[in-house]
């Protein structure tokens, strides 16, 4: 070889090096980059989850002495009958059981900016738990109500607050008893233009008013009507009473004993029941209501508190216990946070526990008291808690932005407020994180495995038979059209799929249901007994038809079958089920029918799983090397037993991956899904009922949940829970993949 022509060759061969040096670097880095981009996913995913489930924290804020504030140096404080911050976290009032209001300034330390005195000789006194208002029982029977009221302003773009106070339903006091006899207790509780008193005056007798609101349309101004009765079966001591903001119910509180009063027509005012409410082994030191009004709590002396509310039974709505908190000392003052179904504790030994019911937990714990704490309060956005411990108001800054969410809530039954049993609820709301949301990640995480596996039971049989019969039984020019054209239905836009499946496929169904359930019978029948009649045709007419191409003859026995089901349809639904298949699976079977459901799903799905599928397996069966088949044959075995025992072992793991890669396919569908369900979270097999995904979950509301609130970050959650879904199904393709290679490779 001449010195030109070795040059020439050894020059080609550092291009080819070089070149495959470049390949082999383009490959690894773009590898690297792959698996770099799905970490920088899952941590973000994690670092967006994560604050939900920190525990609360709680900062002492500024504190002062109520005995140094103005007016209220050297003189006696009284209890507290009212204590809170209004928004900004500036401004705290106090209303106290003498009559007597202040407000302090907590950027001044304390200082009294504001204070007003009620006028009579108050006698009791009550707060209303969700209007923020104090009613002042006074001598003769009269009550007076008082709000506190800010007013901002922005003089020289200055943030200014002017506190005052108000009275709702005006100043001159409301007659509660017309027999003028001293209320020695008080509740109250209004809604709207009404407001309901309930009292027990000197004598004893308890007594039941409501003030009926009417607004004059011309001047706007409202008239009070009373109407007073008294209340049956009260028992003889009275530790306590408590209204509902509905104007719903009334509790009394005699000992351990809670009597539960229907209040709504207070004509007929009707002891529902007596409970005995004491948790084992304590007694009741008091009971509050949570937001809303809809529970009950019950605080014990031995630190238990209970959750009660109505429960749906045998036609019947009774008071039910749901569940228990433990607090760490014998509960002196419970408050419920404002919006949020959380509340607080104050224990004798001065320790504070925060709870929330939703998610049945206690997120924090600590002493933040030296003695007994004798008023507790929230700020409206839960940021601040207020307690007065002797004549020292403590303030602490509070960070719990998402009590309600734990893995208990996530992940197993919640007993929900209003809900017969514990339940599985996916049932958030929009646009605000204020309001108890019931985010249970189990109805959407069933409903993503209930669409794949009802979209794969239709698409694994037809794909894998349709990809085995093209790699091993079609001639080549026919494979040459049939497998572009199956691959071209994946460029298929799913929103179209689901467009179709929601307006047509779904009325279709509804309206053609016998015919439906014909053809997925018929259909694969109607094949087979082709096939079977096909082998005993005269070996002439057979030998007519090129091999490979006698899937053709099936394309006029399918379209046959198909006209016949739905035309069959009303002829059946008229024999059969009176005319009415859908009024049959309710009323006779108790199944339940949505015209969007999983039967809609598994086709439309199915068909957009399918093309992915038969490609791979195709693939997959089509290059197991001939030398197989070929020595399958000449050994004697007929072209199934070369195709059942040989060819689909060695395409195996071929065949499964692409059954891995629509089930990953169909786990993260979402358009179809979105538009072909009735979109509804419910946990029902039945595959005429619909369902809700974890991806239509997150593109339905996501755009609706407010940024950093605890339904958005559990959408992110779900994200992160369809991530965890999909790389576990592809790990555990991988390894059988494997398996099966190893298993299979030396054939």
């Amino acid at each position: 070889m001449s010195t030109q022509t070795q040059a020439i060759a050894l020059s080609g061969s550092r291009k080819r090096w070089l070149k495959d040096r470049i390949a082999q670097i383009g490959v690894t880095a773009g590898g690297i980059l792959v698996l770099v981009a799905l970490l920088l996913i899952f941590f973000y995913l994690l670092y967006v989850i994560k604050p939900i489930f920190d525990s609360a924290r709680v900062e002492p804020g500024p504190e002062f002495s109520l005995l140094d504030s103005g007016a209220s140096m050297g003189r006696d404080i009284g209890n507290t009958a009212l204590l809170g911050v209004e928004e900004q976290n500036e401004l705290v009032y106090r209303f106290n059981d003498k009559g007597e209001v202040n407000f302090y300034s907590l950027p001044q330390q304390g200082k009294r900016v504001y204070s007003q005195n009620i006028d009579g000789e108050v006698t009791s006194v009550a707060r209303s738990i969700s209007h923020n208002m104090v009613a002042y029982g006074l001598a003769r029977g009269g009550i007076t109500v008082l709000k506190p009221k800010f007013n901002v302003s922005y003089p020289d773009n200055i943030r200014t607050i002017e506190p005052e106070v108000v009275f709702p339903f005006g100043e001159q006091p409301l007659v509660v008893d017309a027999q003028r006899r001293t209320l020695t207790q008080l509740s109250m509780a209004s809604s709207g233009d009404d407001l309901l008193i309930a009292a027990i005056t000197e004598s004893g007798v308890g007594v039941l008013t409501r003030f009926a609101g009417k607004e004059n349309f011309m001047t706007g101004e409202v008239t009070l009507s009373p109407t007073q009765v008294d209340i049956p079966g009260l028992p003889a001591e009275v530790d306590q009473l408590l209204l509902t903001p509905n104007l719903r119910f009334l509790f009394a509180r005699s000992g351990n004993e809670v009597y539960v009063f229907d209040v709504r027509n207070i004509n007929k005012v009707v002891l529902r029941n007596v409970l005995t409410m004491n948790a084992q082994g304590g007694n009741i030191t008091t009971l509050s209501l949570l937001s809303g009004g809809n529970s009950l709590l019950v605080a014990n002396d031995n630190g238990k508190i209970s959750q009660w509310f109505e429960v749906a039974r045998d036609g019947k709505r009774e008071f039910t216990f749901i569940r228990d908190f433990s607090a760490n000392g014998a509960v002196e003052n419970i408050i419920s946070e404002v919006n949020r179904k959380g509340f607080i504790t104050a224990s004798s030994n001065g320790s504070l526990d925060i709870f929330h019911t939703t998610g049945g937990s206690r997120l924090f714990s600590a002493p933040l008291a030296s003695g007994g704490v004798s008023a507790l309060a929230m700020s409206p956005r839960n940021s601040m808690l207020l307690m007065q411990s002797g004549n020292k108001l403590s303030t602490f800054y509070v960070e719990n932005e998402h009590p309600g969410v734990t893995w208990k809530a996530l992940w197993t039954k919640v007993w929900y407020e209003g809900y017969p049993e514990p339940r599985y609820v996916w049932q958030s709301t929009s646009g605000s994180s204020d309001f108890e949301s019931k985010l249970s990640l189990v109805p959407i995480s069933f409903g993503t495995l209930k669409a794949a596996f009802y979209a794969l039971l239709f698409a694994i049989p037809i794909a894998i038979a349709g990809a085995v019969y093209t790699a091993y039984f079609m001639s080549s020019g026919l494979r040459k059209v049939v497998k572009p054209t199956v691959e071209i239905m994946e460029a298929l836009p799913t929103v179209i799929l689901g467009f179709l499946a929601g307006l047509w496929l779904a009325p279709l169904i509804e309206s053609h249901l016998p015919g439906m359930v014909i053809l997925l019978v018929m259909l694969p029948v109607s094949i087979l007994l082709m096939a079977f009649v096909w082998q005993y045709l005269p070996k002439a007419l057979r030998n007519r038809v090129p091999e490979g191409w006698q899937c053709i003859l099936l394309l006029p026995l399918v379209v046959f079958v198909g006209w016949s089901s739905f035309s069959l349809s009303p002829w059946v639904e008229g024999l059969l089920f009176g005319g009415d298949a859908r009024g049959f699976l309710t009323n006779e079977l108790g199944v339940g029918f949505d015209q969007r459901n999983s039967l809609v799903v598994g086709i439309a799905m199915g068909f957009a799983v399918i093309p992915t599928i038969f490609s791979i397996a195709e693939d997959a069966v089509f290059s197991v090397p001939r030398h197989l088949t070929n020595g399958s044959l000449a050994l004697g075995a007929t072209t199934w037993q070369t195709l059942t025992r040989v060819v689909m072992l060695t395409a195996s793991p071929g065949i499964f991956s692409a059954v891995m890669m629509g089930l990953g396919r169909a786990v993260g569908e979402t358009m179809i899904v979105l538009m072909a369900t009735g979109n509804t979270p419910v946990m029902d097999l039945s595959i005429f009922s619909g369902m809700r995904t974890l991806a239509a979950n997150i593109a339905v509301e996501m755009p609706e949940a407010e940024v950093n609130s605890s339904h958005y970050r559990v959408l992110f959650l779900a994200a992160f829970v369809l991530f965890i879904f999909t790389f576990m199904f592809n790990t555990v393709a991988e390894f059988v993949r494997q398996r099966l290679r190893d298993k299979y490779s030396s054939m």
